[in-house]
């Protein structure tokens, strides 16, 4: 099987696919060792072709496959698409578009909730997967022809999928809806994050404030400090580490080596930076400490409430073939029991599956009855 290893031939296989309507894309990388993603073979394929691409062949420039991830008449198709976005936009510094992602379109089509590749190719395709490749290391070389053939397998059946749930999708109307979750998939700020919310990652319990401003400035100085040497941040420190120095928050050389979770040791330019990092998370004032947002109690009132909500969107969903996830979150029904506005839910296509009966629901014009025929529950508008 062959695999592009040249500028030229790249280029010359861009060329061939970008006149068509669209292209299935997937990568393949590494970052266990790493804190960008490795990219080891980019596959690509079009209505009747599909090539294997090698990034790590020598002098290969992938400008070609970055400016067809940029071709407006081009749709680029990905199957959870979040990890190869991440990808594209660190090497090119542009995000592809526009995109189709599988796993969104086929959650509004009544696949269910994070419905893996292997089971859409199964059910769309009707064909099984070749699971034995499945944990290659795609940094080696030479990459077999079996490894190569699982690999393009991922771009290949991803046709079928594509034009199956586009159809789907187009004849049930619903191209709006996801078209609102890809706009949030090629949001820019969801790939550009801040090294000052990276504390916000970490399980931290019930902490104190004060604590959380040690925690947020460690977890800074790490991130920083993964980015600009590529290492993961466990390799720096480890989560549970980091949480206990912000906890015990030591001002001296001597606290850090009375620690028994660092008995490994830092070295001294650590040292250092963790010090510093304390020092300067204590010398804020307290209305500076990083908030963290506490747990609403429910009114006893709402208890009820919820419950409804909770029925009528698992009933709204079925209705529709729609994953509930995708409709509304418990976040979303919360609010909307407690009289809130802000929620998406109440806004777009998720006013029309759910929101609007939510809102009829609240104000006790909806009646709920049980199908005696089906056993089905239903909720009807109130006389």
């Amino acid at each position: 099987m062959h695999v592009i290893t040249s500028t030229s031939e790249l280029t010359a296989f861009c060329a061939s696919v970008e006149s068509g309507d669209y292209i299935t894309v997937d990568t393949e990388f590494l970052r266990d060792k790493t804190y960008f993603p490795k990219l080891c073979l980019l596959q690509i394929a079009g209505p009747d072709q599909a090539a294997a691409i090698d990034p790590l062949a020598d002098g290969i420039d992938l400008a070609p496959a970055f400016a067809l991830m940029q071709k407006k008449s081009l749709t680029k198709v990905f199957h959870a698409c979040r990890q190869d976005i991440e990808i594209f936009n660190l090497l090119s510094g542009r995000i592809p578009s526009p995109i189709f992602d599988t796993q969104v379109a086929a959650a509004v089509c009544g696949y269910g909730e994070s419905v893996s590749y292997e089971s859409l190719v199964n059910q769309i395709v009707g064909a099984e997967l070749d699971k034995s490749s499945r944990f290659t290391d795609w940094g080696q070389r030479p990459l077999t022809e079996k490894q190569l053939a699982y690999a393009l397998s991922d771009v290949t059946h991803l046709r079928v999928i594509y034009e199956t749930l586009l159809k789907k999708v187009t004849d049930a109307g619903r191209a709006s809806w996801i078209e609102e979750e890809h706009a949030y998939l090629t949001d820019p700020a969801l790939y550009d994050a801040d090294p000052g919310d990276a504390w916000k990652r970490l399980k931290f319990g019930n902490m104190r404030p004060k604590h959380l401003a040690v925690l947020r400035e460690l977890a800074r100085w790490r991130e920083t400090e993964a980015r600009a040497t590529d290492v993961p941040r466990g390799r720096i420190i480890k989560d549970d580490i980091l949480v206990e120095l912000a906890q015990v928050a030591p001002r001296k050389e001597a606290d850090l080596v009375r620690l028994r979770s660092l008995a490994g040791g830092l070295s001294k330019n650590r040292m250092a930076s963790v010090l510093a990092c304390v020092e300067t998370a204590l010398a804020l004032p307290p209305a500076d400490y990083p908030q963290v947002a506490k747990h609403r109690k429910h009114p006893e009132n709402i208890t009820g409430a919820l419950a409804m909500l909770q029925l009528l969107l698992k009933v709204q969903s079925d209705k529709h073939g729609i994953a509930s996830s995708i409709v509304a979150g418990k976040e979303d029904l919360e609010t909307i029991a407690l009289g809130g506005e802000e929620s998406p839910v109440l806004h777009g296509w998720r006013h029309d599956v759910f929101g609007r009966k939510a809102r009829l629901l609240m104000q006790g014009k909806l009646k709920l009855s049980l199908d005696p025929k089906k056993k089905t529950v239903l909720f009807d508008e109130a006389e």
